[in-house]
Order: structure tokens, then sequence, then C-alpha cells
């Protein structure tokens, strides 16, 4: 990171190592290392990718800026008013036409290293598509700016053709960066460089005037222009395309909810305030602003105008979600680094008359750059007699000796006094910010796995629940039981225990996790029947706090993204809560409260001939069941059944066994608002419905009462002509699903819960004609059509095959 602060330096002969850039980049490193911004990613011990993807991360930038350093400014093409510039020339005299200098394939290699490189980011986190991203933004920025050169054309086509090459190599990233549209637009500016290099050096070579360098762009461009569009025009209605995530799509909606609960669950995806940045980013908070608008308007060139555009970015996404202020650690760092480096570098240089140049004192520096600085204020040459003449008129005399004296001397005690203030000045916020810092480190440091706490009678506790609870799952389990847990500790269980789990930090499949929701917050009776295909053992984490049961109605909500018919009409799930600390029945009788609560709270007990408690920890912060009556079929299936993209690899997408093909009936694929590729109808109702429940929970509650009370006033007057119109439309949708599955299930108690409040259901049809009634008929649903026929179904109509439901049975 200590190499951006050195990136303003406009030193002679080549040096980037003086007093300025010395302390810059000091100034960078201390901050970089300690601020809590990239400390709360970075701590050892820590389970996120975050722990190990900054390093990988600020990599790729460093040799991104790297390739576009250097070169002699002499040898840029000169432009006259003449010339057709239009902001953009190839500023390497070398190579005009098609000819490559040493200089560009020196950028290309280093713009391949950072390729190299994004392939390690993109193994390690799934943050590679902001760094694709910001590196394209930042190529693209360049070009509009009018500082296209054949070094910037060479270091981003290294960059990009190395990276993508490589990254489409990870499994579970595939061929994603030339499909998702998340990614297109590094796409789209590698074809935009190769345009505008082509054409520069056309120019170069064949020395075009300006209308036929216009010629030639309208030419290719329109050229480009018409393949791109029927490339896409034949691609777009086939899917090949990817929607936007819901985490990225968050990052640009003006509300803080993204649309989908599961990504809504996350705290850290919430927006920013303004006290999490100086939480976090401390005394740089005020630093970095002014550090940026420093390079802005000072210290630009190609290199490190990349800081501003990292620095925009990660302003923006940071404030959009919390956890993203961890991009700004580097950038913030750095601004901040330059900032003080320079002023206190300017003072030090006021005070002694002369600069450090480190490359030059240990006689490493280049004197085969020359710096822009000698260049714009070296002298034409000039006649002998003409120096000769101005030597004399320039010749110091002996009066003139003592008032230049007292001036410098002058000088240099007011840049004393500047540096002795800021010295001063600067020491109580130095020291507060390291103060701060390590307390924030030795907060973060601790496992979060382990807890330090006091007992009521004030005496310290080491509460080491978690830790020991996976150790018991290590050494009390056979190696190839599967755990059921929450996502959240996945990865702790993965590592710690080495047991495999249904699900951990990685929520790429949404449908999995909803399905592990559906049986943690089922029936007790219901839940076994999906976990007994999928694991040998429950794990909670019980004991209050942030425990499983109080994350439930998350659990709940994203269950029910997918399989609607468990909180119908209703994308919150308010059902599944627990309000004022009571919970509600649905709550009550999911199989989570009922593992959670069992023996504690009275008149909750866990049924026996399903679950056994096998573990309980020393404070009560985990119970671990072994789940009973496993299906050996089932298990026995997976192993067999198992399907990687290659021998050996780790890659390897689940598949479900034959035993929960009736549960994974009822699923409908969550669709995103952006995914413009699902075959089926769009999820509006639902996302409607999802946000207004979000945004006023109260008024959603009074419409559910007041509806209740409308289909209970409808049941008692509803009348034949109401019901022929109800039959009259027939169309498949949430509703009808949700009805035929609780028929197919036999689900009599939800399917009375959906008869007593809204009666009108049961009335609609389905797009082949048929409804409850044949579908009861049909599964020899006997209690269920008892319910229909008091709620005034007939029997006696026909689907589009001219069948009743009586001609089923």
């Amino acid at each position: 990171v200590a190499h951006y602060a050195c990136m303003d330096t406009k030193a002679t002969k080549g040096s980037s190592l003086q007093t300025t850039s010395l302390l810059s980049m000091l100034a960078t490193m201390f901050f970089m290392s300690v601020v809590p911004a990239h400390m709360m990613r970075s701590v050892a011990g820590g389970y996120d990718n975050e722990s190990v993807a900054m390093t990988a991360m600020t990599l790729v930038f460093w040799l991104w800026t790297r390739s576009l350093r250097g070169g002699d400014p002499v040898s840029d093409v000169a432009v006259t008013d003449g010339d057709d510039n239009v902001g953009i020339k190839i500023r390497q005299k070398q190579d005009r036409g098609f000819n490559v200098s040493s200089q560009t394939w020196s950028s290309f290699l280093y713009g391949a290293l950072a390729g190299l490189a994004y392939f390690n980011m993109v193994a390690a986190w799934g943050g590679y598509v902001f760094v694709i991203n910001l590196v394209g933004a930042h190529a693209g920025v360049l070009i509009l700016l009018g500082r296209h050169s054949s070094k910037l054309h060479a270091a981003y086509s290294g960059f990009y053709v190395v990276g993508t090459a490589l990254a489409v190599q990870v499994p579970v990233v595939g061929w994603t960066p030339i499909r998702s549209l998340e990614q297109l637009g590094p796409l789209f500016v590698f074809f935009g460089i190769q345009f505008v290099e082509y054409c520069e050096r056309v120019r170069t070579r064949d020395n075009l005037t300006r209308s036929q360098i216009w010629l030639l762009r309208v030419r290719i461009g329109g050229l480009v222009a018409l393949v791109g569009a029927i490339v896409i025009t034949a691609l777009w209605p086939t899917g090949y395309f990817g929607p936007i995530s819901s985490r990225v799509r968050g990052l640009f909606v003006p509300h803080t909810k993204t649309g989908n609960p599961l990504v809504d669950s996350v705290a850290e995806h919430q927006a920013a305030k303004p006290e999490a940045y100086e939480q976090y980013l401390l005394v740089l908070s005020k630093l970095a602003p002014w550090g940026f608008g420093m390079v802005a308007i000072g210290y630009t060139n190609d290199a490190s105008s990349f800081l501003l555009v990292f620095g925009a970015a990660a302003y923006f996404f940071s404030h959009k979600m919390v956890r993203l202020i961890l991009l700004t650690s580097p950038i913030a760092s750095v601004l901040g680094g330059m900032l003080c480096g320079r002023v206190a570098g300017t003072c030090i240089e006021g005070v002694c008359g002369w600069s450090i140049d480190v490359w030059n004192d240990i006689g490493l520096a280049n004197d085969d750059y020359v710096s822009a600085v000698e260049i714009e204020t070296k002298p034409k040459a000039k006649s002998k007699k003409k120096q000769n003449a101005d030597a004399k008129k320039t010749e110091p005399t002996k009066s003139s000796s003592s008032p230049n004296f007292i001036t410098q001397l002058i000088v240099r005690s007011f840049w004393f006094c500047a540096l002795y203030f800021l010295y001063h000045a600067s020491q109580d916020h130095i020291k507060e910010f390291k103060d701060r810092s390590i307390q924030v480190s030795a907060h973060m440091s601790h496992p979060s796995i382990i807890i330090k706490t006091q007992d009521n009678q004030g005496r310290m506790l080491t509460m080491d629940d978690y830790r020991e609870a996976y150790w018991w799952l290590r050494d009390n389990t056979p190696e190839d039981a599967r755990i059921m847990a929450w996502w959240d500790y996945g990865y702790q269980i993965t590592a710690i225990a080495n047991r495999t789990t249904i699900a951990d930090g990685n929520t790429w499949n949404h449908e999995h996790i909803a399905l592990l929701g559906r049986a943690l917050t089922s029936p007790l009776k219901d839940g076994h029947r999906i976990a007994r295909h999928l694991a040998d053992y429950v794990l909670l984490w019980t004991g209050g706090g942030g425990d499983d049961l109080a994350k439930s109605p998350h659990l709940a909500r994203i269950a029910n993204s997918v399989y609607r018919h468990m909180c119908p009409g209703d994308p919150t799930c308010s059902r599944f809560s627990a309000p004022g600390g009571t919970p509600s029945p649905m709550m009550r009788e999911s199989l989570l409260f009922k593992l959670h609560s069992g023996g504690l709270v009275p008149g909750v007990e866990v049924d026996k001939n399903r679950f056994k408690e096998v573990y309980k920890s020393k404070y009560g912060k985990v119970r671990i069941y072994r789940i009973l009556s496993v299906s050996k079929e089932s298990k026995e299936w997976v192993k067999n059944n198992r399907r990687c993209d290659a021998e050996g690899s780790w890659y390897c997408p689940g598949q479900y066994p034959p035993g929960l093909q009736k549960v994974l009936k009822d699923k409908k694929d969550f669709k995103q608002l952006e995914d413009f590729n699902a075959k089926s109808e769009a999820d509006d109702d639902y996302q409607r419905k999802y946000f207004e429940h979000l945004n006023d929970p109260e008024k959603a509650a009074a419409a559910r009462r007041a509806q209740k009370k409308g289909t209970e006033a409808t049941k008692m007057t509803l009348s034949q002509n109401e019901i022929k119109q109800i039959n009259l439309k027939w169309e498949n949708n949430d509703i009808t699903s949700t009805l035929f599955g609780l028929v197919r299930d036999n689900d009599v108690d939800s399917f009375k819960s959906i008869v007593q409040s809204t009666p009108h259901y049961v009335h609609m049809r389905s797009k082949d004609g048929r409804g409850p009634m044949w579908w009861a008929h049909e599964h020899g649903r006997k209690e269920i059509v008892s319910l229909l026929k008091s709620a005034g179904v007939s029997e006696k109509l026909r689907d589009k095959d001219g069948i009743t439901p009586l001609e089923l049975n």
C-alpha cells in the first residue's frame, strides 16, 4: 500500500523516494497497519474470506498502477493546433505506427502480473467483482480524459486477458466474467481500448488528417457497434446474460433493503452511518478528503489518478453497505498518508533548503528518466554571446548577498515555526489514533467464539461453549457425520469440528438455504421429515442473545421466499414471531423452538422418537441433537451420486436424494427483481408486498387484520354469482400452488386456516381448470373434501377436459 504514496512525485532524475515521498510512504504504512477498518477483517483466526482478500486486492492495485508508471515525457508525440488530437494521443514516440517499444512491453508485463494477482483475488473472495470493475473504470476514465497511450493499452490488455483467462478456471466463477451484467463493463472497456489504439496507430503511421481519422473512427466504430448489436440481440433471448446479484443491486437502490430476505438478514449489509466512518477510520475520516483534493488538484497522472477513482468508488459503496468500509482502509490510509507526508516534507525541505533523495544517495538513481519539471523548465539553447551577456546581468554583487541571506533566514524560520506548530498540534491526534486503534485491535482480536464475561458475583469467566461443542462433534461423531446448523456457523464447524455442514458461510445457493430454513421453522414432525434425508445431527445456538431463536424470524422469511405456503400472502412471515417475547403459535410449534427450548420452557418437549439430545454445553450456549430414523438410503444415494466438475476436485455441486423430491416440488426458485432470465412469471407482487411489510409493519398488520375481517364477512355473504365469477378465472399463481401442496401433503390444519381466513381462495382454479376439490378427490383427502363442501365448493364443475372431481375417485 505504501507504494501508492509515492505516485505523486515529480522528482528529478526519476527518483520516487524524495523527502515528501519517503514521509508519505511511512505515514501510509503507519495508518494501514493499525486502522480499525482494516483490522476488522484481518485479525488472526478470522473465518471470513476477507481475511486474506485484502492483501490480494491491494497487490492487484499495486501492480496495475505500477504498469502505468515510468515512460519518458520527452517522447510524447508533439501536438499542435493543426493536429487531430481530439484529446487522444499515443504518448510513446517509439510506438508510432505498429511498432512496440520496450516501455510498452514493460507495461504489458506488469499488467499481466496484475492479472495473475487478480486470479488470486478471484479464488479468495467474491469481492473480485469490485476489483475488475475498478480497474476497468480507471482505464475508461483515462481514455475519456484524453490520457490514452500505448502504455495504457498494453497494461489493460495484459491485465484483462490474463486475469479473465485464469478467473474462468475457478469452478464457482466459470464464464460469469463474460456473461454477468456485473462484469460486462470491463469487457466493453477492453474492446473500446482496442478500437482506440488501432485508430491511433493507423493515424500516426499514415499521418491522417482530421477528416480522415474521423472517417476511420466512424467506419470501424460503426462496424463494431453493428456486430455487437447483432451478438447481443442473438444472445439476449437465450438467457446468456446473468442478472445483477441481490448484494450488488442493494448498492444502487434508494432503500436499504434488496428484496432478498437472505441478504437483508445480514446486519452488515445495512447502510453506513457517519459515525461508522469515525469508528473505523478515526482521524483518517477527516484527513482522507483533504488528501483526495490534494491529489486531484496538484498531483494527478496516469497512475495516481487511480487513487481518485478508488476513493470515489470505495466511499460510494461503503456508504451503501457498512461492511464495505473495509474497502476504504487502503485508500484512506494512502490519501491520509500522502497529505501528512507532503505537508511534513514541504516543511522539512523549507527548513533545510534541500531535499533528501534516497535512491540518489545510495547510488540507485536512474538517470535515464527526466522529470516533467526539468523538461518544462529547461531553457532553450542560447548563443555563446547571449549566455555571456546573461551571465553578466545575473552575476551577484557583494552588496546583494546580505539581504539574500536575511531573506533565506526569514523563510527558513517560517518553515521551522510551521513544522514546530504542526508537530505539537498533531501529537494529541497521533496518540489518540494509536491508543484507539490498539483498543479496537484488542477487542477485535478476541476470538468471536470465546467470550469473557462476569458472573453475578463479579468474577471473570471464560465462556468456551462454542469451541467445546465443535470439539465434541470432532471427537464423538463419525467422520462422515453431517451437521445441520444455520449457515452462520458453517465455516466454524468445518474448520474446528472437521465435519460436513449442510450450509456454510457461502450464501450463493438461495434455494438450498431456504430448504434449511424450512426444516428448522416447520412443525417438528415436518422438519424431521426433511432433516432425516439431509443430516445426522442438529446443532443449535441457544442461551439467549443472538441465538438461533432470535434469528428465527429471518429463517422463516427466507424459507417462505421459496416455499410460499409457509406464510401465504405474507412475504415477511410475521406469523412466525415473538411479540413481547411470547412466541407465536407458528414459532412455538417449530422444530427450532422445540429443540431450543425443550425441557427449559414449561410444556415444551422434544419428540424422543425423532430427536435425542446428545450434548449440552456448560453454559447452555449450544445444544446438539442426534436425528433418529435417519434415511440410510438417502445418505447412501448422495454418497454414490457425488458429481464434481473434475476428478478429485473440491467443487462438487450437491444433489438431493429421491426422498426429498416430494418436498422440493413445493419450491418456487427465488427470483430477484432483475432476473430477466427467469422463464416463469415475474414476482412483482411478492416484491411489492415484501417492501410494504418491511417499511411499515404496523400498516401491513392492520391490512392483514382488515383482510381477515373482510374475508370473514365474505364467507357469510359470498353469493353464488360471486363464486361463479371466481370460478371463471383460470390461472396458475402462488395461491393455487400453495393449495395444491397442502392437499397433496394432507396438511389439514393449514388448509383449514385458509378456509377460515380466506375462503374465496378455495374457489380458485388453475390453468387446467382444476382446483382444490379435484386435487382432494384425486389424492383421497376426505377431510379436505368436507372442508371444501362446507365452504360451498361444488363437485359438479368440469375442468378443461370435461372431468368433474367426483370422476377422479
